[in-house]
């Protein structure tokens, strides 16, 4: 007989690692009551971890060492976003290193959300949400969000031939469809950068 905790570690297994995951992630399988008990047993066993309350994490592993590894920032602001029923995107600077655009990694990590301001502690880093206006998290998808952070961290002067090309290498043909799409949503000079990264005809053969 097929049990909670059993149905909940085999969707964990074929989202596959690196993945974090919270206990409302599984409440279509169970009670609460019994999701969190079945979370707190696959801890005890060792097939996943908890990062904090409410935060688990089905981590990778250094095949060399053989030790896990520690989950994705992105990972985990997914996560705390769907705890929240919130929109969290990254910070210019944490968006600009991510896309490759910059080479500083932000000391202390920034999100950007719609819910309240907060920190969360994972293991030695801790990840600042801080509660934005409208205007900085605009309508659209959460990857056209994260160019137009990471452009406006820039700066408009800053934008030339090299960082387009970094973009275009980042960004799949369908994710630069869609940033022309949310253009509408940004200022002007972003729009026009974004112009530039419009998906050749090459390309869009090359994906359909």
């Amino acid at each position: 007989m097929t049990t909670v905790q059993d149905t909940i570690l085999d969707r964990i297994r074929r989202q596959g690692r690196g993945k974090v995951f919270i206990p409302k992630d599984f409440l279509d399988l169970g009670s609460r009551e019994a999701t969190d008990q079945s979370l707190s047993r696959l801890v005890r066993s060792g097939d996943i971890q908890r990062l904090g309350r409410g935060l688990y994490h089905f981590p990778q592993v250094n095949e060399r060492l053989g030790i896990p590894l520690s989950p994705d920032l992105d990972e985990i602001a997914d996560a705390l976003a769907r705890q929240t029923g919130s929109r969290v995107v990254p910070s210019g600077a944490v968006a600009a290193n991510q896309l490759g655009l910059s080479t500083q990694v932000p000391a202390r990590p920034v999100y950007l959300s719609d819910g309240r301001t907060r920190q969360v502690r994972i293991g030695s880093t801790i990840i600042q949400i801080r509660h934005a206006a409208p205007k900085e998290l605009p309508a659209g998808s959460r990857t056209s969000a994260m160019v137009f952070q990471a452009l406006r961290h820039l700066g408009q002067a800053a934008v030339d031939g090299q960082v387009i090309g970094q973009l275009r290498r980042a960004l799949s043909p369908d994710q630069r469809r869609a940033l022309l799409r949310d253009a509408r949503y940004t200022t002007d000079w972003i729009g026009v950068v974004i112009r530039q990264l419009a998906p050749d005809a090459e390309e869009i053969a090359g994906h359909g």
